[in-house]
């Protein structure tokens, strides 16, 4: 053997062991968390009720500018679900002024893409763009949002699209199943109303968008949110040349549901699937209630995180599912708790016997406190990561303005969280994760997993 092939190897064996070595070793003690510190804004409040907050952040040569409007599905009549989308869709398709492809060219010029989302409560505009056309984009905005043209030619293709979308989310056992579960849970709301029929769509007329336009689109519902870098004088200045003789129009409604919550069973019946898409919960406390935080710390310990105790049981020991999670979902006033997984169909009454099993357990013991803490700092370190950019900012600060919360929330977030206690957990799962109380929701094949869901309570669907 050369003497160059041995100090090769001893080179090798020197390094392997100094790799085993350090993978013994445990990890350094996380440093002290910190309280988020709220950069600072500027607020603007006009006449006619739009309300405007401007926050200088960063140092990249961006600003994203984003209007909130308090309308969406929440605002939709029984017959009349997804028309805040179809609104929102034929909003793209230009103004006035300018086509789609003239607006298009426009923000692309300016460095970024101007986009409309709707949500239950809130339909949002905005766009991220090189900070010199930052004045040049809240012209090109109002002129979308105060102006569309709502083109009739258009809506036979978009209501197509939303058909596809509808028929494709049809097939989809996560989709039916979540559409299910909120149907149950919020009956007679627009939280309840998940799909449209295909009729509904092909009914909608032009007339119709239009009415819900004028009717749920004004500056009292609005507040426009700038972060990054900007000049403060020429935003303030286009804002108000821009918006400050919008009409006020009619005030965002206020309509919070009664989450109904009784144990029961509806099966989606889809033959011969290999797999049951499950989704069990119930309405929770709202982000306005002092144990909120509380609750996303109890939630993240128990299906929330990839450490989690739910998550750990059925995927890592049982191997009954890959993705397991749970969750707290919010809107205006209101929240639910959702545990998700799809696991296959043979161990469908086992996993739900593991799910409250754990449920079960945290409720008569409290965790140990090195577990909380784990996933505290788990929680504090997504919070920053969150409020880590322009984008992340204004949706935190839209959170709370959507919410009525004060800044403190923020503010006091991370230390909040890791005042949560050992016993408080024990509390929070007791006081909110009522097992008699929840909705469990399975799309799968019924004859193979009814007999196994049986003891979990009456199938009622």
């Amino acid at each position: 053997m050369s003497s160059k092939l041995v100090s090769t190897i001893l080179l090798a064996s020197c390094l392997l062991g100094t790799a085993g070595r350090a993978q013994k070793q445990s990890p350094p003690e996380g440093g002290q968390p910190k309280d988020f510190v709220l950069p600072q804004k500027s607020v603007m409040s006009f006449d006619n009720g739009l309300q405007v907050t401007l926050v200088q952040y960063g140092l990249v040569p961006k600003v994203t500018v984003q209007a909130v409007l308090r309308t969406g599905n929440i605002d939709e009549a029984e017959n009349e679900v997804w028309l805040a989308d179809m609104t929102g869709d034929l909003m793209k398709e230009g103004t006035m002024t300018h086509s789609a492809e003239e607006i298009a060219r426009m923000a692309a010029g300016m460095g970024g893409s101007l986009a409309i989302s709707v949500s239950p409560d809130q339909t949002v505009v905005g766009a991220s763009v090189l900070s010199e056309y930052g004045a040049d984009l809240i012209t090109l905005m109002a002129d979308v949002i105060r102006n569309p043209r709502l083109p009739e030619s258009e809506l036979p293709r978009l209501k197509n699209d939303r058909i596809r979308d509808l028929s494709i989310a049809l097939t989809d056992p996560g989709q039916l199943a979540l559409a299910r579960f909120n149907q149950v849970l919020y009956p007679n709301h627009p939280y309840g109303r998940f799909f449209p029929t295909e009729a509904m769509l092909k009914g909608y007329a032009l007339d119709q968008i239009k009415g819900f336009y004028d009717q749920h689109f004004g500056a009292g519902r609005t507040h426009i949110y700038v972060a990054g870098k900007f000049d403060q004088a020429a935003m303030e200045s286009a804002i108000r040349k821009s918006f400050s003789d919008w009409k006020r129009g009619s005030e965002p409604v206020a309509n919070v549901p009664k989450p109904a919550s009784k144990r029961s069973i509806y099966i989606i019946d889809r033959p011969g699937a290999p797999q049951s898409t499950i989704y069990l919960g119930l309405g929770v406390a709202d982000p306005t209630a002092g144990d909120y935080k509380a609750l996303l710390v109890t939630d993240a310990l128990l299906g929330g995180s990839f450490a989690s105790r739910i998550t750990t049981n059925i995927r890592e020991q049982k191997g009954y599912t890959y993705s397991p999670r749970s969750s707290v979902s919010s809107r205006f006033h209101d929240s639910y708790w959702t545990q998700f997984a799809s696991v296959t169909t043979a161990v469908t009454g086992a996993s739900l016997k593991e799910i409250f099993y754990e449920i079960d357990r945290l409720q008569k013991s409290p965790p140990p406190a090195d577990e909380l803490k784990g996933i505290q700092n788990y929680l504090a370190g997504i919070f920053v990561l969150r409020n880590s950019s322009p984008g992340g900012i204004i949706g935190q600060l839209s959170f709370l303005d959507l919410q009525g919360l004060p800044e403190s929330y923020l503010t006091n977030y991370v230390k909040d969280l890791h005042a949560v206690t050992p016993e408080q957990v024990q509390e929070t799962a007791r006081k909110y994760l009522r097992m008699e109380d929840m909705i469990i929701v399975i799309a799968g094949d019924r004859k193979q997993i009814a007999k196994q869901v049986a003891p979990f309570g009456k199938v009622v669907g």
